[in-house]
Parts: structure tokens; sequence; C-alpha cells
């Protein structure tokens, strides 16, 4: 069971590396690491389970916080509208991107991230992605594209940026943190 202790920091050199795509078939430490990505998401939505067991709370996480150099992420979250998006994405592949663009008001934040670090992040407001989808219930691997928009194409985002090395801040404008282009708008929930 993954614990938030067991996250890797930013402070460490293997969040900046690439990863690497996954073979298919899935082997069993795959499918193991993939649902312990998948459990300490749901396990964060547990108010009683978070208190008894040192978690914070996600609404994504990447096979490298978890120190896996493998191109696969897990994502949990209700979208502006309060629908469940529930992903363990497999080797993922941005197709299409919108332009016009979004950003989270709050900034955004990471399980890897424990400084502060105020600004925008601009991203594609909508994207279009083939990858294969893992179901942890099932233990099924599908192949499929995936069309996102708002708030889970902001996690997709930052999630699929960890797969390179990327971090949320690293795309914050230096000169300007909260400079907001003609073509971005705010994330807006309901």
């Amino acid at each position: 069971m993954l614990l938030y202790n067991d996250i890797i920091k930013d402070t460490e050199k293997l969040l900046r590396e690439k990863c690497n795509d996954v073979t298919v078939p899935l082997d069993e430490e795959t499918i193991k690491q993939i649902n312990e990505m998948h459990d300490y998401l749901v396990n964060g939505y547990d108010d009683e389970f978070v208190k008894n067991n040192n978690i914070r709370p996600g609404v994504g996480i990447a096979a490298p916080q978890i120190g896996v150099l493998k191109r696969m992420f897990c994502i949990l979250s209700y979208d502006e509208k309060g629908n469940l998006h529930e992903y363990c994405i497999v080797n993922p592949k941005i197709i299409s991107t919108s332009v016009e663009q979004t950003y989270l008001e709050c900034g955004e934040g990471c399980l890897s991230v424990e400084s502060t670090h105020k600004g925008y992040v601009h991203r594609s407001k909508r994207l279009k992605a083939k990858c294969m989808l893992y179901d942890p219930y099932n233990n099924k691997l599908t192949e499929t594209t995936l069309s996102l928009k708002g708030y889970i194409a902001v996690i997709f985002q930052h999630e699929y940026d960890h797969l390179s090395g990327i971090l949320f801040y690293d795309r914050i404008n230096k000169q300007n943190p909260f400079y907001i282009p003609e073509n971005s708008t705010p994330v807006k929930f309901n």
C-alpha cells in the first residue's frame, strides 16, 4: 500500500527523467504498480483513511512519482459538472490539442511538490489522446482514444508531463506568473 511518504519528491533527480513505454501485455509487477497508484487515489477520498494513514489526497499520480520510469498514470477526479472520471492510462500519446487554453485560478499542485509555486499553468482546454486503459476492477487492458476537456484535460496534461520529467511549475511564466494570454480562460466549477 502506497502512503504519502512513498511518493518521490521534486528534490529527487528521478522525477526529471523520461519514462519508457510499458510492455504489453502487462506483467504482474506493472499491474501491481498501476493498482497501487489507483488505490492511493481511491484512499484519498476516504477521510478516515487519510487521517489514519498519512495520505495527501490527489486527483492524479504518475508512475515516476512512485519511482517507476514507465509511461503510465492514474486519474480519479470529478470534473466541473460533478461527473466522476477514473482512468488508469498506459502508453498515452496526445494526438491533438485545442488552440484555446485553460488554467486553474488556484494554481496547480502536485503530490511530489511540497513547496508553494504561485502562478498560472496554461494548458490546452481540449485534447485527444490515444492510449490503453487498464481496468483495475477487471484486470483488463483496452486500446482507446480519449477526448477530454476542462479540468480533466488539465489533470491529464499535468500527469502526461511527468512522463517527460516536466513539473507543473516549469510551465509558470517566470517574468509574469499570473499572466493570462487572450486565448486562455479559467476552469469554471459549478
